[in-house]
């Protein structure tokens, strides 16, 4: 059936806005701008503001005795810019000095310190600048043996111990080739713990035994940790597996010392 044409409702269309509107949109517009000017003759009439003065007033100086100064048991600059050997922790009774200290007085030199790493001369041109001095101690006893180094840094640019220290946590937790297992971090072959008394220190004892052909398995347990602008390494060689206490027992010892 066809819907008839009257009753086809036609498209709704937009409101025209009326004159009125027109009138009152443009009244306020006046009345705003009216008002704008009258502000700025008001204020351009008054007197101006004085503002406050710069000057505070002067405060009271306290009286008294200012604090004691450290003892150099308690200001450790004082200790650390001493003789870094006493520092050390001490050889334990009945133990004997390692070998490799003969006649090093107790001090590693640059050179003899980056020969301690894979690559000696990438390492003596990265320390060049930044490196101070080293102390060094070891001892031997019938089940193991251990060797602690203070390394100084210079840091007028860098945190330089603490950057040792991470780099040691690297590779303590390398997958070394000369080891028989991968010894990665979290790794079934290398525990590791945090130091107690430092934030970031850790210890590590590798499970698997480093081997070299013609020599016997030997077990390696180490720990890596700063203060200031000393990092420490502690390392304990043993042909048998090194326990968790041994490793963090000298590092808290030697960390208490610092």
């Amino acid at each position: 059936m066809e819907v008839p044409e009257e009753t086809v409702p036609e498209p709704s269309r937009p409101r025209r806005r009326g004159r009125t509107t027109l009138l009152i949109t443009g009244a306020a517009l006046l009345g705003l701008v009216a008002g704008t000017c009258v502000g700025y003759v008001v204020q351009a009439d008054r007197d101006p503001t004085r503002l406050p003065s710069l000057s505070q007033p002067e405060l009271a100086q306290a009286r008294g005795e200012g604090p004691e100064p450290l003892s150099a048991a308690q200001d450790r600059a004082v200790r650390t810019e001493g003789d870094l050997r006493k520092l050390l922790l001490k050889k334990p009774a009945g133990a004997k000095k390692a070998q490799w200290l003969a006649g090093s007085d107790g001090w590693m030199s640059l050179a003899g310190y980056s020969d301690s790493f894979d690559k000696p001369g990438m390492a003596f041109r990265n320390m060049a600048s930044s490196f101070r001095r080293v102390a060094v101690t070891g001892w031997e006893t019938g089940s193991y043996t251990v060797e602690i180094r203070l390394v100084q840094y210079r840091q007028e640019e860098t945190m330089a111990a603490a950057d040792a220290v991470e780099d040691g946590k690297y590779w303590a937790t390398f997958d070394g080739s000369d080891w028989e297992s991968t010894g990665s971090e979290g790794d079934e072959n290398t525990d590791s713990w945090t130091v107690p008394g430092t934030e970031d220190g850790m210890a590590y004892v590798h499970t698997a035994p480093w081997t070299d052909p013609g020599y016997q398995p030997l077990y390696q347990a180490e720990a890596h940790a700063w203060r200031g602008d000393i990092a420490v390494e502690i390392w304990v060689y043993s042909p048998s597996r090194i326990t968790k206490k041994t490793i963090l027992n000298l590092a808290e010892r030697q960390m208490e010392r610092l």
